[in-house]
């Protein structure tokens, strides 16, 4: 605790800290306005709804799949305090053109128009457009914002860094979430421009972190730079581990964060200040999970408790799911408001378990991404973490692409929450493997 104290009164870390919350506040405050927007009021029905999550969520991942190797080379061949700086002046365009679309949809322009087959309308495109810029601004600040704290920290230092990093994170994420059900779609729309700005102005402060090693060349070429760039650092057995287990672990939040707002309004008959709840609860809990496992860990980057932590966010997973069945045999027929959906029977079970999937999974995926930063040579930091961001992202898409596949089935949402339980099980076995490898390499200290 004092290390994560005296990490927040410096210029290393703050600027970068405060940074990376405003980044996450804004994203998700436009996220979660647009995707309630469109959910509660433009579409009105489980399938389409379903599909609409799962096309936006698969929108956002999208860009880490293409562009991450060029991020990470550019992170780590290039000035990164200087691409926070224009990543963040170009998030100040992209949320222009993310509150039009916010705006006109609420002013109730539907302006048709027939995309490939697909009926929809310009301002749920403008909202997808920005959504899908908003992948590529994250995609180009995810390598740096793990791999800048070796530059910034102290070796002793980097485990709190990461820790404080990740609960900032979801702090942020809780912040932006709970505004977004709360606040009028109109008032998002001005606040996720000014918020914008004001991310911009910290970064500035963030100090310059060079290049580390030799400049090389970069390779423009997307899907060559792609391959070769998981092909050379998967070849180490405790990163390879670690960037596969992370990559089950947001497969399985991919396809939870989807199934949220659907399963909030269709199964738990529950507004859209409940759906917000629900994702608040899920943020909180990986936010404690994230400080929780520093502290059980005592500073040493050990994948001791992964296999232990996955398992039990797949027992809180299946409970979750046991008790959504439980309440459609015995739910309202109308649309519950928060005092409303909090006097009804099991409403605190609800939260109760995702609050546990969430805790669990926190301390799960905490350790693993400050093995990325550590098992590997400074200068190769930025490439390692945009090696995990192109897994991660494949994974994501793939989970995005079952879920608008069992939507498209008519598969109830519900249901479909069972496929997340499953995924623990591989994360666990992947958690294992990378334990093992741990050991075997001398790292590991019971």
């Amino acid at each position: 605790m004092f290390t994560s104290t005296h990490l927040l009164r410096t210029r290393r870390f703050l600027p970068l800290f405060v940074t990376q919350l405003f980044n996450a506040f804004n994203d998700n405050l436009y996220k979660t306005a647009m995707v309630l927007f469109v959910v509660y009021q433009i579409y009105n029905s489980e399938e389409a709804e379903g599909m609409f999550s799962a096309v936006a969520s698969g929108l956002f991942i999208l860009p880490f799949f293409v562009l991450s190797a060029l991020a990470g080379q550019l992170a780590d061949m290039r000035d990164k305090a200087a691409i926070i700086r224009r990543v963040k002046a170009f998030e100040i365009l992209l949320m222009l053109i993310g509150a039009t679309g916010l705006f006109l949809a609420w002013r109730g322009y539907e302006m048709p128009v027939n995309l490939l087959g697909i009926d929809t309308s310009v301002p749920v495109l403008l909202m997808l457009l920005a959504l899908f810029m908003t992948g590529i601004q994250s995609t180009f600040l995810g390598p740096i914002k793990y791999a800048i704290l070796p530059q910034h920290l102290r070796k002793e230092e980097v485990l709190a860094g990461t820790g404080l990093v990740e609960a900032g994170t979801y702090i942020a994420i809780l912040a932006g979430t709970i505004l977004a059900g709360w606040i009028p779609v109109e008032v998002a729309a001005v606040g996720i421009i000014l918020t914008s700005v004001v991310g911009y102005l910290v970064s500035r402060q963030v100090p310059d972190a060079p290049p580390q090693g030799a400049v090389e060349k970069l390779d423009w070429h997307i899907l060559r730079a792609s391959v070769k760039l998981v092909r050379d650092t998967m070849h180490q057995a405790e990163v390879f581990y670690a960037i596969l287990a992370i990559s089950f672990f947001w497969t399985i939040g991919a396809v939870l964060f989807i199934q949220f707002p659907p399963l909030a309004k269709n199964v738990i008959m529950a507004s859209k200040e409940v759906a917000s709840i629900f994702l608040v609860v899920f943020s909180v809990g990986v936010a404690i999970g994230s400080v929780a496992v520093g502290a059980l860990l005592k500073g040493k980057v050990s994948a001791r408790y992964a296999p232990q932590s996955v398992i039990a966010m797949g027992v809180f997973v299946v409970a979750f799911y046991a008790v959504c069945k439980l309440w459609q045999a015995d739910k309202p027929d109308q649309l519950l408001d928060v005092a409303g959906f909090l006097a009804w029977p099991m409403a605190s079970v609800i939260l109760l378990c995702l609050l546990g999937i969430a805790v669990a999974g926190g301390m799960f995926v905490v350790p693993l991404y400050a093995f990325l930063t550590t098992r590997v040579a400074p200068d190769k930091a930025s490439r390692t973490i945009a090696a995990n961001n192109i897994v991660n992202s494949g994974a994501m898409v793939g989970g995005s692409l079952l879920a608008m596949a069992m939507s498209a089935a008519g598969v109830p949402i519900v249901e479909q929450v069972l496929i997340s339980a499953a995924m623990c099980l591989v994360s666990a076995w992947l958690g294992k493997r990378l334990l093992e490898a741990e050991r075997a390499s001398g790292m590991h200290e019971e």
